[in-house]
């Protein structure tokens, strides 16, 4: 296991010094209820009393369900603000003027609420004068698990390179409420919805094969390929260049 003691100095040092480097006060994140965001709430409370979670259910009931009460729970018990947006109503508005023009498939649907979270956790930031602190690990940023201008947005990111496996080290050394380190990872996007199921592969062969290029199953081929496609979501936009 990693030293997460130190581990927790570095990071906290880190964030202190994004908000310094951009004349900042203040934090927001997208409070979930899940893994990712509970450990970034924890390391950006430890880091700046002005840190403030934002719960932002969209349609889905598991949203105003378990993640609303994880989520809670998180805040409650490391005394972290939470200011609660419903974007349900925000979500259906949008697609019914866009949908008359031009019908949206299952993951133009499925992206718009993590985008319209984004535009939610800006609006608040710049508001208060803060930063907005993003909550994808490793493993997500490596098969490009995340939605463009979504959740892969933010000014700052304490946690990119940590491991699934690594999360939840870290979040069992600080003591987090036990339903966070114990349910299925998901993004909540829609009903039933779960990371490994809807990337097809475990968090497990991911890490495997990042450490050693090879999952040990017959998913190497998809994890290589779900890499190679979402390469874009890991640059910044090109750029024409006149030589």
């Amino acid at each position: 296991m990693r030293d997460y003691e130190q581990e927790l100095k570095q990071r906290v040092a880190f964030i202190q010094f994004a908000l310094k480097d951009a004349h900042c006060n203040g934090i927001v994140y997208g409070n979930s209820g899940g893994k990712d965001s509970a450990l970034v709430g924890i390391l950006c409370k430890l880091a700046c009393e002005n840190t403030v979670g934002v719960a932002m259910p969209c349609q889905s009931s598991r949203n105003f369900g378990e993640d609303m009460e994880d989520a809670l729970a998180v805040a409650e018990q490391f005394h972290i603000e939470t200011l609660t947006v419903d974007l349900s109503d925000v979500k259906a508005a949008l697609c019914s003027q866009i949908e008359p023009v031009q019908p949206l498939d299952q993951a133009s649907l499925s992206n718009i609420a993590p985008r319209l979270r984004m535009t939610t956790l800006y609006a608040i930031a710049q508001s208060r004068g803060a930063l907005v602190a993003g909550t994808g690990n490793k493993c997500e940023r490596y098969m490009g698990y995340f939605t463009k201008w979504g959740d892969g947005a933010c000014d700052f990111n304490p946690i990119a390179d940590l491991t699934v496996t690594e999360i939840y080290e870290f979040l069992t050394y600080l003591k987090a409420p036990e339903n966070i380190i114990r349910k299925a990872p998901s993004a909540g996007l829609f009903e039933g919805q779960t990371d490994e199921a809807e990337m097809g592969v475990t968090y497990d062969e991911i890490e495997m094969y990042m450490e050693t290029g090879s999952c040990g199953s017959d998913n190497d081929a998809r994890i290589h390929r779900a890499h190679a496609v979402t390469e874009h979501k890991r640059r910044m936009p090109l750029v024409y260049i006149d030589d």
